[in-house]
């Protein structure tokens, strides 16, 4: 405690000459100032819920659209902004007003998370956690980077890792139960969006995935969340643009990620990083929306790294952390006063959230290192002395001996001593409207992605053309039998190689459906199928216009079942080279990786075509067993020549002749039965659906962060079934 005294004198007696509330009287130009005498009140309780002094009117419209919730507050306090914080913009005329919200309380008691191996001095992620959220405010979660912010966020959520383990407890409304679906709404810190959808394209598919019902009951809900984020002026811009055209700004896809957890009107919204990567500009615009939003009954719970002056009033509670211990919890301008108590009085001209970030920062040791034989003639270095680590100690030791504390654990206390309404879940879209929903807009996405997927089909026609044009005028002699088989080797193996091009669409689709499966909007099988429905009318058109403009310029047979069977084949090659990629994609799901490792899959398997060297003629026991028979040229190139040569005969001589299968017994390896070519084409089926059953299983292990899914699976093995 003595070097606790010391430093605290220090940093007290370097702080002076910056002037504080303490040794200065307040301006009434600072917002964050009190009345004179307010400084050193204890947190207010005139703002918690009285469950029986609540009255809940639910109006369900014709339709059911629209949830209408008319409470009486406990307390104006909750309608009303911070005495002269920065007031909401006025709507202007005609605008819709929001719909009033029923939040819901929350308390979080002795709540310690641990992930093993997360940080190297401790495995202890969050320690001893304690706060509230009530309706109509905001809760802000503060701290410097790896404080554990978005780890305490995701444990009140329920969102925790497989790897990471909670102990205490969470109320929601005074009792000990799990939020259910649509009750609350997460935004994770990288959300993806679809940049080829306009904002109401984009939110009303949301809804439609979100919601149970009929799709003409949605646009009213969905037109809700455009109003209360305010992205009215960018409802029908494209998200990330088209072509040349501009996307909307990143503040604008900050807000649109935010409504689209809108759409279910949820209790609790839980936000991580609302103001990621945004200027201060764009970072009080969406302040002043999330406190509109609040002021609708919503409660709301963030993290935050830092805010300017006039974001911070608009706060209404702070959790402050740092290294997973928790400095205090209060409201906004009792912070300001617990690190006054503590000997850290904030200056008059520095912004409240640089000043706590600056005491409880421990990066800031190596500036004080760097700066230790430095001569600063102004005196500018002066107040860089202070050892964080005792900072943060003193400021600890200072709450949990402090009013502050006492108030939470007595509001605490308040919250769970009774329960209140139990939270209900909204109901979810069937698993069919899922799939025509996910089907129908990726029907419109690849209707729009010229890039990813116009761009491939014209790769494809030139691909044909050249191949056509290369091996044109063949004819059907004996002599051209080696020449059209090695046509036929370049056609399939090149087209399936350019596949590789609609890897970035791909991976940009199992990113979105990992953004939603997380919130239970979507599931592996929906999506899957979405995928496959959607992908089909795609790759036919691919198929068919390239197998036209092939098969008649290499001068194939011409007979019309011949030609459909061509064109069924390669189909199905297209495919099967789909699901290869999405099952690369669902590995790595990393651009550069699953390029690299499609196109070594793809050369190892044109090596063991039988193209180069005859299937039967290669190495056993490493390629024709391992290799040549999962590889999906070799069945569709056979199931093509096949289709050519069988039945077929070619004069040797004048008298002798020979069928088209001996004719190709030196050049490729085929089978005689004249119904191997459907069993070529039943293999190729075969391989198509093998591929999206793993993608199924990879999606839902690999990439799926289904939290009820977790908790099932976290359940059992704590039961030991």
């Amino acid at each position: 405690m003595e070097e606790i005294q010391s430093q605290s004198d220090n940093y007290r007696s370097s702080s002076s000459s910056a002037s504080s509330p303490a040794s200065r009287v307040p301006s009434s130009n600072f917002f964050y100032l009190r009345k004179p005498g307010s400084l050193r009140q204890p947190i207010s309780f005139e703002d918690s819920p009285e469950w029986e002094d609540t009255d809940v009117d639910i109006r369900v419209d014709d339709g059911g659209d629209s949830i209408h919730m008319a409470t009486t507050p406990a307390s104006p306090s909750l309608s009303k902004l911070h005495s002269g914080s920065l007031p909401s913009p006025p709507l202007p005329e005609g605008a819709a007003v929001a719909r009033k919200i029923a939040g819901a309380s929350l308390v979080w008691k002795d709540l310690t998370v641990t992930i093993k191996g997360k940080r190297k001095y401790s495995d202890k992620v969050v320690k001893s956690s304690n706060g509230y959220a009530l309706p109509g405010t905001i809760t802000v979660i503060m701290g410097p980077a790896k404080s554990g912010k978005s780890t305490l966020l995701r444990a009140i959520a329920g969102r925790l890792p497989d790897s990471a383990r909670m102990y205490g407890e969470v109320f929601v409304n005074g009792a000990k139960s799990h939020m259910p679906y649509g009750s609350y709404g997460f935004v994770e810190r990288e959300t993806t969006l679809i940049g080829s959808l306009t904002v109401r394209e984009f939110l009303y598919y949301s809804a439609l995935l979100q919601l149970p019902g009929f799709f003409c009951q949605k646009k009213s809900i969905v037109e809700d969340a455009i109003h209360a984020m305010s992205l009215t002026d960018y409802a029908n811009k494209l998200i990330g643009g088209h072509c040349y055209m501009k996307g909307l700004p990143r503040g604008e896809r900050r807000r649109v990620s935010i409504a689209r957890e809108l759409v279910m009107r949820p209790h609790i919204l839980f936000i991580d990083e609302p103001l990621y990567h945004l200027d201060s500009v764009s970072a009080l615009l969406m302040m002043v929306t999330l406190k509109k939003l609040a002021s609708t009954g919503c409660t709301l719970i963030f993290t935050i790294y830092q805010s300017s002056t006039e974001v911070f009033g608009l706060f209404d509670r702070i959790c402050l952390l740092s290294n997973g211990n928790m400095l205090f919890f209060g409201e906004t301008l009792a912070c300001l006063q617990h690190f006054s108590n503590a000997g850290f009085p904030c200056p008059i001209m520095q912004s409240p959230s640089d000043h706590f970030l600056r005491a409880i920062n421990t990066d800031f040791d190596r500036i004080i290192a760097m700066c230790k034989n430095w001569q600063d003639d102004h005196g500018d270095l002066s107040s860089v002395n202070m050892d964080t680590a005792v900072a943060i100690r003193t400021l600890e030791a200072t709450y949990k001996s402090s009013a502050d504390a006492a108030a939470v654990e007595t509001m605490i206390l308040r919250l769970t001593e009774r329960e209140g309404p139990l939270l209900k879940s909204k109901g979810k879209a069937s698993c069919a409207t899922k799939v025509a929903v996910l089907t129908w807009r990726s029907l419109l996405v690849m209707s729009r992605e010229w890039k990813y997927y116009w761009l491939r089909l014209i790769l494809c026609m030139l691909l044909s053309l050249c191949v056509g044009t290369v091996f044109s005028g063949l004819g059907h002699s004996l002599s051209s039998v080696v020449t059209r088989v090695a046509a036929v080797f370049v056609f399939v193996s090149f087209s399936s190689l350019l596949g590789i091009a609609g890897v970035p669409a791909l991976m940009r689709e199992v990113k979105i459906y990992a953004s939603e499966e997380s919130n239970q909007h979507s599931g592996a099988l929906v999506f899957l199928l979405g995928q496959l429905l959607s992908s089909i009318p795609f790759l036919f058109l691919i198929s068919i216009s390239s197998s036209l403009v092939f098969y008649f310029l290499v001068g194939l047979r011409d007979e019309f079942s011949l030609l459909m069977y061509f064109v069924l084949n390669f189909f199905m090659c297209l495919l099967v080279n789909e699901g290869l990629m999405l099952v690369i994609t669902s590995i790595c799901r990393n651009l550069f990786w699953s390029i690299l490792s499609l196109v070594s899959i793809h050369v190892v398997m044109m090596l063991s075509a039988g193209y180069f060297r005859i299937r039967n003629a290669l190495p056993r026991p490493l390629w024709t067993y391992p290799v040549s028979y999962i590889a999906f040229h070799t069945y569709s190139i056979k199931g093509l020549l096949e289709n050519e040569y069988l039945g077929t005969s070619y004069a040797v001589g004048q008298v002798r002749t020979i069928s088209g299968y001996q004719a190709l017994q030196n050049s490729y390896d085929i089978s005689a039965n004249a119904n191997s070519k459907w069993e070529n084409l039943l293999a190729l089926f075969l391989m198509a659906v093998a591929y999206r059953v793993l993608s199924f299983f990879l999606l839902l292990c690999c990439v799926g962060k289904n939290p009820s899914l977790r908790r099932f699976f976290r359940c059992r093995k704590e039961t030991g079934n």
